[in-house]
């Protein structure tokens, strides 16, 4: 309890202060892992392709979301997809490339924060924005593959999916 308690606090310092102003880690093989898994995973979020989407999650994933609350579990995670899927209403995420940062985190994986746009589509309307917010994302490296562990989603104060 202590451990996630301490990790959270860091990753929402992180998140809060930022690790620098400019992303200076778009060079890096890492960031290229992190930014292809990222994509890859948001693919299929957006497509609601949800075998896809899970083999980006790990079975213990903790997702904190301001206005969600927490969630646990990765069986928790795509109940939610499944729903949000089965409405007919359309979300899409879109990274802002230019926000984005990734840093090691040794032994264990890497840690990417950034900010992202969401939209939406209502049956028989256009799509619209529903907002833009940031993130933090725990990406744990095992066995040759990409996971997402923790996610941090807040700044979602002005959200607009009507």
């Amino acid at each position: 309890m202590i451990r996630k308690t301490i990790m959270l606090g860091l990753l929402m310092l992180c998140a809060h202060a930022g690790f620098s102003q400019q992303n200076k880690t778009a060079e890096t093989p890492l960031y290229q892992e992190i930014f292809k898994a990222d994509s890859l995973m948001f693919q299929a979020f957006n497509n609601c392709d949800s075998t896809t989407y899970r083999k980006f999650i790990k079975d213990d994933l903790e997702f904190y979301h301001d206005l969600g609350g927490f969630t646990k579990g990765a069986a928790n995670e795509m109940l939610s997809i499944k729903e949000m899927c089965e409405r007919g209403n359309h979300i899409r995420r879109e990274l802002i490339k230019s926000s984005l940062e990734v840093h090691p985190l040794k032994g264990y994986g890497a840690v990417e924060i950034g900010t992202h746009r969401f939209y939406h589509t209502n049956k028989g309307q256009e799509e619209k924005i529903s907002g833009t917010y940031k993130f933090v994302q725990v990406w744990e490296f095992k066995d040759g593959l990409w996971k997402l562990a923790r996610v941090i989603s807040y700044g979602h104060e002005n959200v607009s999916n009507d």
